[in-house]
Order: structure tokens, then C-alpha cells, then sequence
């Protein structure tokens, strides 16, 4: 996912400009990290104190300069609004936290206000067309079937949650004045791995598979996440 972000970034904005990024949700702080060693200035955005305590010892460990180029905010992905102002933000981040908000259509148009024009907008969210693979690959067809008919499921830390459909997503970007731009998927053929799996001797064409898969119809339909990327008007 990060080299699709990286695509779309340079694909977007001139080399060599240091962007000003808002990671909404930014957990332990890999992308606000990834983004600030790039040179850009980034704000991130997180309730978890824990998630927060991780992602402090991992700037600490950075060199002065990266270190003043991240800022972290503690508090709600919906109150963006309360802490910056319209129009601050070159590109917004908000990775992995739809599926934890009951109503996503709130959160997205307050995330597009943050935009400049021209600004990015990279969501990533859990596939909600295709949510029978996981189980209908683990030969759990009670599941599978079940899955067709909701975007409802329960994710591996046992907590119910909830999925987008890319349609649906698509009719929101649009309506919030930060249309699609383009989209990816995203694990593919990788989402039946298992936590803590070893690392594979042929890493590289994993990778290379996984991008490729990504960016290709039919396969990038059936990801079990979607990285959807909007242009702010």
C-alpha cells in the first residue's frame, strides 16, 4: 500500500515539494514515520494512548530533523475540524479506521474539508464486496454464506466491525467534492496468511504479485481491503 500512496503522491505533487500530511488514526505511527523520512511535515491523529506511547518511542529513536517534522494530536478522527483549520492539509491519511465507525459518510467530508484543492485524500477500507473469501478460502462455507448479504464481520482481534462498498464509497467521495481518483487492492492473495507468519524467502515477488494483482481487474475486486484515493475540486 505504501508504494500505491507513494504513486499517487508523485504522481500528484511536484518532486522535491514537502507536503503537509494529517494521518487520521495514525496508530503506532508507520506511514507518519514512512512520510516525514520523505521530508514532508506531518500531523498525526490518534485516541489510543497506547498507540500513541509506541508511536513516540519510535520518533524518539530519529534524528532531530525527522523529529520536528511530526506532530502528534491525540483525539477523535471526527473532530478534525475542532483542531485545524479548511483547506490545511496537502494530503489527509485515514487508513484502517472506517470499519470501526458506525457512520463513515461524517468522518470522510471532514476529512475532505481538511483539503486544499488539489489535495489528496487515501482511505483504506475493508472490501465489503468481498467479504465470503476469507471464509469461503478457510473452508468455513457457513460463513461464506453469511458474508454475501452484510457488510458486517468480525476481524482477527474479535471485535465486531463493519466494511465499505467501493460503490458506495465512490458516490461519497463524490458528493463530499473529492471524486475517485483511482483505487487499489489491497492483499490480495495474502489475507489468509497468518499473524506473526514468518517472512518468505521471496519477499520481492510477493511484493511484485501483490502491486500487480492490486492495480489489475478482476483481482483487485476480490482484495480483502480497498485503497481509494480522491482528489479534493
Amino acid at each position: 500500500m505504501a508504494r500505491q500512496l507513494d504513486e499517487q503522491i508523485v504522481g500528484r505533487f511536484p518532486v522535491g515539494q514537502r507536503l503537509r500530511v494529517l494521518d487520521v488514526g495514525m496508530g503506532q505511527g508507520t506511514q507518519a514515520l514512512r512520510l516525514a523520512r520523505a521530508g514532508h511535515q506531518v500531523t498525526g491523529v490518534e485516541q489510543d494512548p497506547k498507540m500513541i506511547a509506541a508511536a513516540r518511542e519510535e520518533l524518539a529513536g530519529e534524528p532531530e530533523g525527522i523529529r520536528e517534522r511530526v506532530r502528534i494530536v491525540q483525539g477523535d478522527g471526527r473532530d478534525t475540524g475542532v483542531h485545524f483549520l479548511p483547506g490545511s492539509f496537502d494530503v489527509v491519511l485515514c487508513h484502517g479506521v472506517l470499519m470501526y465507525v458506525e457512520d463513515p459518510d461524517p468522518l470522510v467530508a471532514g476529512l475532505a474539508r481538511m483539503l486544499a484543492p488539489g489535495g489528496l485524500l487515501s482511505l483504506l477500507v475493508r472490501n465489503g464486496d468481498a467479504l465470503a473469501m476469507r471464509p469461503g478460502l478457510a473452508a468455513d462455507w457457513a460463513g461464506a454464506l453469511a458474508a454475501f448479504d452484510t457488510t458486517a464481520y468480525r476481524n482477527r482481534l474479535g471485535r465486531d466491525v463493519r466494511a465499505d462498498r467501493l460503490a458506495e464509497l465512490t458516490a461519497t467521495l463524490a458528493g463530499i467534492g473529492a471524486p475517485l481518483h483511482a483505487w487499489y487492492g489491497v492483499r490480495v492473495f495474502t489475507d489468509t496468511a497468518a499473524d506473526g507468519a514468518q517472512i518468505p524467502a521471496d519477499l520481492e515477488a510477493l511484493l511484485a504479485v501483490e502491486e500487480r494483482a492490486g492495480k489489475t481487474d478482476p483481482y483487485r475486486s476480490v482484495a480483502a481491503l480497498l485503497h481509494l484515493c480522491g482528489v479534493r475540486g
